[in-house]
């Protein structure tokens, strides 16, 4: 151990430049997501990637020295927060995603509707008529609901105002300021929200009572031929449920960047046409990458040199 450096453990090799910043000021262990007591021993901060779980049982393994975890995301779904608090540990987020998730969004819902994908698989394969005869849906003019008007959810409204759509919103409080200021109508119930909106966008965190939010009684709600699209977190929807409502006809297409159990896809997704698939790229941009790291290095340097970090979760 370095003398009197603090010591930080990650849930997974970080590129150099970001690594190297933390060996300015402390020891850096790498402990994967199941690090030894070896390793573990005097650390004051577990640094978790956003896709690395944190479980309960892990949390009761740490030290008493550890004080925080620094995840690198925009959510805190990977960790236990209840055990976390239970030991006194805090948990941070790096919330600098919002405008690169909201471009992802709508891009993934014009390529959905516009069915891209398989246009350009049919351009690559020499098909060209066969790609140039599938037709699309129409997006500008069309009503978009957002489910979670948090801060991406309201990025994506701004970018849905220069498509000249009609916005709906549905989320656990209504918000009359980003109402006025978006033009959106607040639905009080999902199931309005469902019946009305030709896009479906979620945009809301995973929690115990969202879970499975879209399942097959919330789906049969849906107008015949929306197209709902996820970049907030996969288990949001029941992915079997989606695949029925898909093969039934009831949906007119799917874009998702996230799954229910990733890195694995249904595999029936794989077989539609109308639906678009990407490996839960929202924040994969060089710049957005660096925001996070500098964001997370921040709490970090916070949490060492005052107790308590900017972004602090729980």
């Amino acid at each position: 151990m370095t003398a009197n450096k603090p010591v930080i453990v990650l849930s997974r090799q970080l590129p150099p430049m970001f690594t190297e910043a933390l060996e300015n000021f402390a020891e850096v262990r790498s402990g994967g997501t199941d690090p030894s007591a070896d390793i573990l021993e005097g650390a004051s901060i577990y640094l978790a990637a956003g896709v690395d779980p944190v479980p309960a049982d892990l949390i009761r393994r740490f030290p008493d020295s550890l004080g925080l975890i620094a995840n690198i995301a925009t959510g805190t779904d990977n960790i236990d927060l209840a055990a976390a608090t239970d030991r006194g540990i805090a948990v941070t987020n790096t919330p600098v995603v919002t405008e690169d998730t909201a471009d992802l969004t709508f891009a993934l819902l014009l390529a959905t509707c516009r069915r891209l994908s398989f246009c350009e698989s049919r351009l690559r394969a020499d098909e060209w008529a066969l790609g140039a005869g599938h037709m699309g849906l129409r997006v500008h003019g069309k009503t978009l609901g957002i489910i979670g008007l948090g801060d991406i959810g309201q990025a994506v409204a701004r970018r849905a105002q220069g498509f000249n759509m009609n916005i709906l919103y549905y989320g656990p409080r209504r918000k009359e300021e980003a109402e006025a200021r978006l033009g959106a109508e607040y639905c009080p119930t999902l199931q309005e929200l469902l019946a009305r909106a030709d896009i479906i966008s979620l945009n809301c965190p995973l929690t115990d009572d969202n879970r499975h939010l879209i399942n097959r009684d919330t789906l049969a709600q849906t107008k015949p031929g929306a197209v709902l699209i996820n970049t907030g977190r996969g288990p949001l929807v029941d992915e079997q449920a989606l695949v029925d409502a898909l093969a039934a006809g009831h949906l007119g297409g799917a874009g998702l960047d996230v799954f229910e159990f990733e890195p694995q896809v249904h595999r029936e997704l794989l077989s539609f046409d109308n639906v678009t698939l990407l490996p839960h790229i929202g924040s994969a941009t060089g710049e957005c990458r660096a925001d996070m790291a500098r964001r997370a290095l921040a709490n970090i340097q916070q949490f060492l040199s005052e107790g308590e970090p900017r972004d602090r979760c729980n």
